[in-house]
């Protein structure tokens, strides 16, 4: 049998990076583990052998239900976890990612049932994203936009941001970006593709790649 947190990793990637067809390639996963496709198709096989995934060469990988029910479990524990961090102990929102990839391996489900009922059943965690449910429904969601492809002249509201890259999340934060915060497009810089912004009054120039992991609301006025 595969290393249980192995096998997590792989579903949890999976699990969030899958297209809207529930498929992804390999080379998505090799780059999200930062480890050689060789050793992400070794893995695969062993998933596939033990039922949590449909894998063949060549083509996209997708979960099994049995794969889907195990990748939905994990992301619930985890984001309950952060949401605990960030509500409870007060951590920032850059640490409690790293944090609760530590936790959600080692947690019962009692636990981690309590730890929801303590906070009323959030259903988004700290970064905007849906926490499913023990039955793996998920909240109802608006329909966002990428940051990067708003256009200039136009406000908008900050509803989610990707959580992996604790640098990412301290860059945005310093210029003042979080949940729920109104910013404006003043401008897109075509020659790179970064985008202007203003925050609490001032100006900020962000790259694309960091407008890309911002989610948006489009204000209507």
């Amino acid at each position: 049998m595969t290393n249980s947190i192995s096998t997590e990793n792989y579903l949890n990637i999976i699990y969030k990076y899958r297209n809207e067809d529930g498929g992804i390639k390999g080379n998505i996963i090799a780059e999200q583990l930062q480890i050689s496709s060789a050793a992400v198709t070794d893995m695969l096989k062993k998933l596939a052998k033990e039922k949590f995934i449909e894998y063949s060469p060549y083509k996209e990988i997708r979960l099994t239900a049995k794969g889907e029910t195990a990748a939905v479990n994990l992301v619930r524990r985890h984001r309950i976890w952060e949401m605990f961090l960030y509500e409870f102990v007060k951590l920032p929102w850059e640490h409690v990612h790293a944090e609760a990839e530590k936790l959600e391996h080692h947690s019962s489900d009692l636990l981690i049932d309590r730890l929801e009922e303590m906070m009323h059943f959030p259903e988004f965690d700290p970064h905007g994203a849906p926490i499913p449910s023990k039955t793996g429904g998920l909240p109802k969601q608006m329909k966002l936009t990428v940051l990067s492809d708003v256009p200039a002249s136009v406000k908008c509201i900050v509803r989610r941001v990707n959580d992996y890259d604790q640098a990412f999340l301290t860059f945005i934060s310093s210029i003042g970006i979080e949940l729920q915060k109104e910013i404006t497009v003043i401008n897109r810089m075509t020659f790179d593709n970064s985008v202007v912004l203003k925050i609490n009054g001032k100006q900020h120039t962000v790259s694309e790649t960091v407008a890309k992991n911002i989610f948006v609301s489009v204000s209507k006025e």
